[in-house]
């Protein structure tokens, strides 16, 4: 039966792809060629077509004052990249069917494609039964003794309970409220039921946009997100990706039964290659189709090029930002081969509490304050600007608060002065600043910085990586390594000179390769060329919010023995901490050189000439930079350039 394309689109099963059409009714234009979106497609009645995909082309946002569905007189696309970030507001409307759930819900391995419903009355199964109201979180969609089957699960008592349904489960199954927040791209991704609108509400947004806010000044309300497709396929004897919008006015049949697929040409993305088992490297294979602006060479990537696609795998990558107040900010995954080397900069703490955490085994950490503290009680030590420490270790001490004693979290360090010493304790609430003295001269690769020192951790590259065209890190003022991660790659070369290798990282570039047979040479011994890879804020954001997802929390910190003086929650400790999600795309802000210019006048008389250097010239940088800012989440502030230490 004969489908205009749009009825076509709105019953398909994303499942069920690819799906080979026939036209019906074509469009006829100078010989039936008809230019749509940069791919000449002819659609003349008759000619067969393989559809690979659906996927969203645009998004039209209405803005409604309540969550509750309310149609604006004024839509507007909303762009892509938007760097904003929204929360989900559950669909009110019920799918009736387990099967109208995985047709239109994405699911999948992702983190994002669990997706959790509850039900209206009790399901009873054979060992399980699933509650009203329930959340239940589905997990994937497999074949189980020749049935379709949906793996479920529930959580009761910190204890996971799986169970599976079939697609025929009946019922009226709701959304549960989604506390997470999301960028544009993880809900058009994600987060839109094929067929429906999506109503989310805008959380925050970042002010480094570049074009214009659509959006009303200081508005932080509801949206309706209204996606826009395309269709994406091919035709035979053609090796370009064809594009077709559903709107377009014809009629097609689909004929997937009766037909070989195989007379279409074999396409597959980076994803599907990384989807393949590992037995199936090497293979040779033509790029189709290759984004923008990548950072591989030209001669290797590009439409038409025959490559070796050797194999897929892990690898490490450290996660850096560049070191500077004015933004942008740019954003590294530095392999652990770079032979480039580094020196140590300066750190800055904004507690004792970031003391405690950022000291090590290997050698005792030195500062300087920058920020007097007067305590509350006689058993604790004061701190001027200027004054050093040498910080040791953490313990408990008692103080007398209104005649009752309680038992306060300290620092206990030593206090250096002009000709000695003396033992100071400094609780860990308190909130002061404080400066890194770096003694260590040394020159270290990266590989060794991880190694021996915990991340996060200030550095300048101080010799340049010399195998590599150019260095893109020599030319920052500073990096802070902020975490060491694991990422899927693919190992690929030109097919004339397969021992030397490139890596792609299979979640950044999504190329389209044409398989063309397995490749039999021996390349045992690989030259693999890896590349520092510059990342988007966006990539960014997403990549610190998984890795933080997968350490624990940071410990609570300790309170002030009056609770009506305690300003270290842990919510303000939260938005500092590494392991704690960023708050947004944007970097967070601390204005800390007003600190720095109120008690400079102390600093001179009291640090010594070194530590006068350092800090005067962190502070001449800063008058000429700007204000000070925290590096994502990282405890760290930003140190500028220290004479010292550049070289």
């Amino acid at each position: 039966m004969a489908l205009s394309l749009e009825e076509f689109v709105h019953s398909l099963d994303l499942r069920t792809l690819p799906r080979v059409l026939e036209i019906q009714s074509g469009i006829y234009f100078e010989g039936s060629i008809y230019e749509m979106f940069g791919n000449e497609c002819c659609l003349s009645t008759g000619e067969v077509i393989k559809i690979t995909g659906l996927k969203i082309k645009k998004i039209i946002a209405e803005i409604c004052e309540h969550a509750e569905g309310c149609e604006s007189p004024q839509p507007f696309e909303l762009p892509m990249n938007f760097p904003g970030l929204f929360k989900i507001v559950a669909d009110k409307t019920p799918y009736l069917t387990m099967e109208e759930i995985t047709r239109t819900i994405h699911i999948g391995p992702s983190r994002l494609g669990h997706p959790c419903f509850y039900h209206q009355k009790d399901i009873k199964l054979e060992n399980l039964v699933v509650k009203q109201g329930e959340k239940i979180m589905l997990n994937s969609v497999e074949e189980l003794n020749g049935e379709i089957m949906v793996n479920c699960g529930v959580v009761r008592n910190h204890q996971n309970h799986s169970f599976t349904l079939p697609l025929s489960q009946e019922g009226e199954f709701y959304e549960c409220e989604d506390e997470h927040i999301y960028t544009l791209k993880e809900i058009v991704e994600w987060k839109i039921p094929k067929n429906r609108t999506r109503t989310v509400k805008l959380t925050d947004f970042s002010n480094k946009w570049d074009l214009t806010n659509p959006f009303p000044k200081g508005f932080y309300g509801a949206l309706i997100l209204k996606p826009v497709y395309e269709i994406q396929g091919v035709m035979k004897f053609r090796k370009d990706i064809v594009r077709i919008l559903p709107s377009l006015d014809v009629e097609v049949k689909d004929i997937t039964d009766s037909y070989d697929a195989n007379w279409f040409l074999q396409l597959l993305s980076t994803q599907d290659l990384s989807e393949m088992t590992s037995k199936e490297f090497p293979i040779v294979a033509e790029v189709i189709e290759v984004p923008q602006g990548n950072q591989l060479p030209r001669s290797i990537l590009q439409p038409g090029k025959t490559i070796v696609i050797h194999k897929k795998y892990q690898a490490s990558r450290i996660l850096a930002s560049e070191i500077r107040s004015n933004f942008p900010k740019r954003h590294f995954l530095i392999p652990t081969s770079y032979k480039g080397k580094f020196k140590r900069r300066p750190r800055e703490f904004p507690t004792a509490y970031d003391l405690e955490i950022a000291k090590s085994d290997k050698e005792p950490l030195h500062v300087v304050a920058t920020k007097a503290f007067r305590p509350t009680h006689d058993e604790l030590s004061s701190v001027s600007v200027g004054d050093q420490f040498l910080v040791h270790h953490s313990q408990t001490t008692e103080v007398l608060s209104e005649g009752i004693k309680k038992v306060v979290n300290v620092l206990a360090c030593e206090k250096i002065l002009k000709k000695s010493s003396e033992a100071a304790l400094l609780p860990l609430y308190m909130e002061g600043g404080f400066v890194e003295v770096i003694h260590d001269k040394k020159q270290y690769h990266i590989s060794e910085l991880c190694a021996q020192f915990h991340l996060p951790f200030n550095v300048k590259v101080s010799v340049r990586d010399l195998s590599i065209e150019e260095d893109i890190l020599a030319a920052t003022p500073g990096l802070q390594l902020e975490e060491a991660i694991t990422d899927s790659y693919l190992l690929i070369s030109d097919f004339a000179n397969p021992r030397e290798c490139w890596e792609i990282p299979v979640g950044r570039l999504n190329m389209t390769v044409q398989l063309v047979s397995n490749f039999s040479q021996d390349t045992e011994s690989f030259l693999v060329r890896t590349l520092i890879e510059e990342i988007t804020e966006e990539q960014y954001y997403m990549m610190r919010r998984y890795e933080s997802s997968l350490l624990h929390p940071p410990p609570r910190p300790p309170k002030h023995p009056s609770v009506g003086e305690t300003k270290l929650t842990l919510l303000h400790l939260a938005e500092k901490k590494t392991v704690a999600l960023p708050k947004s795309p944007k970097s967070l802000h601390v204005d800390l050189s007003k600190k720095l210019q109120s008690n400079q006048a102390g600093l001179d008389s009291k640090a010594p000439v070194g530590c006068q250097n350092d800090l005067a010239d962190l502070e001449q940088e800063r008058s000429r930079s700007g204000t000070t800012a925290v590096a994502g989440t990282d405890v760290t502030t930003e140190i500028f350039k220290n004479k010292k230490h550049q070289k």
